[in-house]
């Protein structure tokens, strides 16, 4: 985890031959809100590649870099103080080139606050 202590997984369920759902808690007390924005937290879009990053490497079981980022739309803003538990749905899937590609929704309650799609080159 590159953030000591930003965020922990709640639960992790295989709901397809190559889908999950993983609920994480955001710690909303974590230093970075502190500067994103002061008062006013909102989690920022670097962190919350990352996470995706950090959850799937541990699903593959590799050590990943990102080779390209495609489709990022950030639909909601999250307020860890508001809404700290999410729910992210990732569709994995490994290419004949040992490539990871993922496509990522990512929930507060019923609201989409992320879609992604990227791919991943093993390291």
């Amino acid at each position: 985890m590159v953030l000591k202590d930003f965020y922990n997984v709640l639960s992790e369920e295989k709901t397809g031959d190559s889908k999950y759902s993983i609920t994480i808690l955001i710690n909303e007390k974590h230093e970075v809100f502190k500067g994103h924005f002061p008062g006013n937290p909102i989690m920022p879009g670097v962190c919350m590649i990352q996470i995706i990053k950090e959850l799937t490497a541990a699903i593959t079981k590799s050590t990943l870099i990102i080779q390209t980022l495609s489709n990022v739309k950030f639909m909601a803003l999250i307020n860890p103080e508001v809404t700290p538990e999410l729910r992210l749905e990732l569709e994995i899937t490994t290419t004949e080139e040992d490539l990871v590609k993922v496509k990522n929704t990512t929930y507060f309650n019923d609201t989409v606050a992320l879609k992604l799609s990227n791919v991943y080159k093993k390291i």
